[in-house]
């Protein structure tokens, strides 16, 4: 993860030769930005006022789109729905980014900061779902994801005369994939929009009205290894190596909601248990040896690799292959995601937030990485669990899963003030002391 002072002096180059090349593209704005009066980010209240007049049409836009599921790479239909709801919000939208991906660009009337907001709009494939499905389904919340940055996108809007800088919101598809963020990316959106930060929800197994942040910590890359055994007991040799290879597991995918809560309450608890982990799937399929895993810290890829290297070499004539690089880890920054925590607190309650001292969850990759890669910014759990729901109803991918609607308005209430704050330049840059209005 590059430091805050290193980002910035690389967006500083970008953009020099962004504007020394001209743009290829059109992101378009919506409105002009004024000079003006110096004041504050937009008031909380104010936020709230406006979420309270949009949020039914949200919970009915949600459903709609939830009975819709497109499995990566096909989400035509939701990406109509998201154009032109910002549309009908005043935005400047660009479709077909990276494929079905959607940029909209709202600039408020006082000048500001350029920040983005990343919702992800596929559904889960049925072999991605715990135990397999029929047909893909929004079990992993990005309905929810989609539906909570249309809402941010609605009431900064409605706030534009109020609202400092601009903001650039991300619908991206094909997130299940991990292939959606790079395609998004290698479109240019960053440099074209001159983005300085990026921020993201994801719906998680905490309670309805909780916020899990993630300073210094995030959700594990992955890694795949083939290994191809010669000779005629090579179908029985895979099966022994398969589950040699699996003993290199420090951690077990979870059978029982007893486990996902254990799980849970781990990445919560400081040098816990998931603190460092490695979990590996092997699996024999002839005389072949396929292998996922996923570590943390990410360094330990290298030392995983060694040891598939070593078990497979006990068996003469293995070879062994594995991709060009691990799929990065998500790293969040520290410094952001504690601001954003004092700000969860000081407009949420005291109890809204919870912090996770772990990778978490520790068999999940998210393509979210690739933008942290890029700009610093926020990932954060935004708890979806009802009250008296087992943990499976909060759990992505698991056939339960069943968000509690709520959770919706609660999203749009928090990233909406978030990301005003973030436009504002006279708020707390990372590298920066607190502002007076974030101090714990």
């Amino acid at each position: 993860m590059k430091r805050p002072t290193e980002h910035a002096l690389e967006r500083r180059t970008l953009l020099a030769g962004t504007a020394a090349a001209g743009a290829a593209l059109v992101w378009g704005s919506a409105g002009r930005a004024v000079a003006g009066a110096w004041r504050g980010p937009v008031a909380q209240g104010a936020v709230d006022a406006e979420v309270a007049r949009v949020e039914r049409g949200l919970i009915e836009l949600r459903r709609d789109i939830h009975r819709h599921p497109e499995i990566p790479g096909q989400e035509r239909r939701t990406a109509g729905v998201v154009a032109r709801e910002l549309r009908a919000a005043g935005l400047a939208v660009t479709t077909g980014v990276g494929g079905h991906g959607v940029v909209g660009v709202l600039r408020g009337a006082r000048p500001g900061r350029t920040v983005a907001y990343r919702a992800d709009m596929d559904a889960v494939p049925p072999k991605d779902i715990v135990g397999g499905g029929p047909a893909p389904a929004h079990l992993c919340g990005h309905d929810i994801h989609t539906t909570v940055s249309i809402g941010v996108a609605q009431v900064l809007a409605r706030l534009r005369q109020r609202l400092s800088g601009t903001v650039v919101f991300l619908f991206q598809p094909a997130e299940e994939t991990l292939s959606g963020a790079r395609a998004v990316l290698d479109a240019g959106v960053l440099e074209r929009t001159g983005v300085e930060e990026i921020h993201a929800l994801h719906c998680g197994p905490f309670p309805v009205g909780r916020f899990a942040v993630t300073p210094g910590h995030g959700m594990p890359g992955q890694d795949k290894a083939e290994v191809t055994l010669p000779g005629p007991d090579a179908h029985d040799a895979a099966r022994r190596l398969a589950a040699e290879i699996g003993t290199l597991a420090t951690v077990s995918l979870p059978q029982t909601p007893a486990d996902i809560e254990r799980i849970v309450a781990d990445a919560q608890t400081p040098n816990g248990p998931l603190a460092r982990f490695v979990a590996v799937r092997a699996g024999a399929q002839g005389a072949k040896v396929s292998v996922s895993y996923r570590c943390w810290p990410q360094e330990r890829y290298t030392e995983v690799r060694e040891d598939i290297r070593r078990l497979a070499r006990s068996y003469p004539g293995a070879g062994v292959s594995f991709p060009g690089e691990p799929f990065p880890a998500m790293v969040c920054p520290e410094h952001d995601a504690r601001m954003l925590a004092r700000r969860l607190r000081r407009t949420r309650g005291r109890d809204a937030v919870t912090v996770l001292h772990a990778a978490f969850p520790p068999f999940s990759g998210e393509d979210f990485a690739l933008y942290l890669d890029r700009v610093p910014g926020t990932f954060t759990f935004l708890g979806v669990l009802a009250p008296g729901a087992p943990v499976t109803a909060g759990y992505p991918h698991y056939p339960e899963f069943a968000p509690d609607e709520r959770a919706i308005g609660i999203g749009v209430r928090a990233m909406t003030g978030w990301i005003a704050q973030r436009t504002h330049r006279g708020q707390d840059l990372p590298g920066r002391s607190a502002a007076p209005e974030d101090t714990p």
